[in-house]
Parts: structure tokens; C-alpha cells; sequence
């Protein structure tokens, strides 16, 4: 158990700390990007498509190079992975490339094959979140890992930053009906690691990580400035804001 300090706020007594993946504890656009664009890149291989329609592809999926970030509607880093597919899909069949569902969902495929050879290439640690895991590990306080990647796309992305042995579960959206902001990933992790909704926190990038643990009642739901939600977004759901999860400190341990 530990508290938690944010800005000037104290959060007492945790027993779990939630986080969301992207742009939370890893670089969201080093990661997204990239993968984006290699999902993309072999799309278009397959469909001898041209550059634009590769281009327009990467955008519709919710990357967009032009600014250098990733659109804050998605559908990629905030909804599931088969609507991101679907996406791909639907800009397709305006092209007149009908039942390409087969063809992305491939791509996708052969693209996790690829990017799971060469982790360093995609993730990036952001800064802080070593520390912060290890702090939270230290004082005896339960971690898990809510995301709308699969869960094996997490297990992989935790496993190479060091995080394997620190985290105590990790849901993906393949392990639920409903996703963020539907509380359903925290109802999965509390009753799994039998931790009370009062003793627990989530941190996350995007409104809908910090309304999903808004929903679930959670004793706190942290914003952190490393992603998709601006300061002035979050002031309109929550107390809790932080640059990033460097700006959340363990200053209390409890062994128990």
C-alpha cells in the first residue's frame, strides 16, 4: 500500500495502481506511427495501390504524419484493434477495393510478426515510468496494465521495458465486450486481484482512460499530458492531473 502525491494532492492508502499502455507508460506516436505505417505500406503492396492511397490509409487509421501526431479521434491508440482494421477497410471499398477485409487483417498479422523481432525499434519508454513502477513494486502496491491493444501486443511491450515481473495483470481489449470508457477492463482487474474499488487508481493519456476509471468509482482517475487529452480537457473530468507519470510520486510506503 502506498500514497500517491500529484501536484500538491495526496492520494492515500492504494493497494492498485491502473495504467493505460500508450502514450501513458510508452511513447504513443514513436509506436503507433510506425506500426501504422507498416500495416499500410504492405496493404498497398498486396493491392498494388500507390503512394497517396498508402498515405490516405495511415490517415484514416489515425496517424497523421502532416503534424506529426496521432488524430485524437483515432481509431488507432484509442479504439480497439478491429475497428482500427475496419477503417482500413472502409477507405478501401471507397477506392473500389472491395473484400479487403482479408487482405488487412493479414497485414496486420505479418506486421506483429515483424515489429515483435525488433521491439526497439517501437517502444520508447516514456520518462518516469521506470521509476514509477519500481517505486509502486517497492511499496507493495498491486500494478495492471488496461489497454485497447491485445493483451499479448501489452505482454510483449511490458516484458521489453523490464516491467514483467512488477506488473500483476494486464487486460486487453481482447479479454473484454466492452471497451474504454466502459468500466468493464477495471471490474475485470479489481475482481481478479481482489482489490477494492476505494483502494485503487487509474492513470491515462486520453479522456476516455480517465472517464473509464471515473465510471468504475475509483478512489482517483489521473490524467497524465503525454497524449491525446489537453490540461484544459481533463480540468472538466478530473482533479487529478499530472505532465506525465513522472509527476506521480510514491511518497509513503506501507508494508503489509
Amino acid at each position: 500500500m502506498v500514497d500517491l502525491q500529484v501536484n500538491k494532492d495526496i492520494i492515500e492508502d492504494v493497494q492498485l495502481m491502473i495504467f493505460d499502455k500508450d502514450g501513458t507508460l510508452m511513447e504513443l506516436y514513436h509506436y503507433w506511427s510506425q506500426m501504422i505505417t507498416m500495416r499500410a505500406k504492405l496493404i498497398c503492396k498486396r493491392l498494388v495501390l500507390n503512394k497517396d492511397h498508402e498515405d490516405n490509409l495511415i490517415y484514416e487509421m489515425g496517424v497523421d504524419k502532416k503534424n506529426g501526431k496521432l488524430r485524437p479521434e483515432g481509431p488507432v491508440g484509442i479504439k480497439k484493434r478491429e475497428i482500427v482494421l475496419q477503417s482500413a477497410v472502409d477507405y478501401l471499398t471507397t477506392i473500389g477495393c472491395n473484400d479487403a477485409h482479408d487482405v488487412c487483417q493479414k497485414a496486420f498479422k505479418e506486421v506483429d510478426a515483424l515489429s515483435s523481432t525488433n521491439l526497439r525499434q517501437f517502444i520508447k519508454p516514456i520518462k518516469g515510468s521506470v521509476e514509477l513502477i519500481n517505486a509502486l513494486s517497492e511499496g507493495k502496491c498491486k500494478v495492471a496494465i488496461a489497454t485497447t491493444d491485445r493483451s499479448e501486443r501489452a505482454e510483449l511491450a511490458m516484458g521489453f521495458l523490464g516491467f514483467k515481473d512488477k506488473i500483476d495483470l494486464i487486460v486487453g481489449a481482447d479479454h473484454v465486450t466492452k471497451t474504454k470508457p466502459d468500466p468493464e477492463m477495471v471490474f475485470r482487474i479489481l475482481d481478479m486481484l481482489n482489490i477494492s474499488k476505494n483502494h485503487a487508481v487509474m492513470a491515462g493519456d486520453a479522456l476516455t482512460d480517465v472517464q473509464m476509471g471515473i465510471n468504475a468509482h475509483l478512489k482517483a482517475s489521473v490524467a497524465v499530458l503525454t497524449g491525446f487529452a489537453t490540461a484544459e480537457q481533463c480540468r472538466a473530468i478530473t482533479p487529478y492531473i499530472a505532465e506525465s507519470v513522472a509527476h506521480i510520486t510514491v511518497i509513503k510506503k506501507i508494508w503489509i
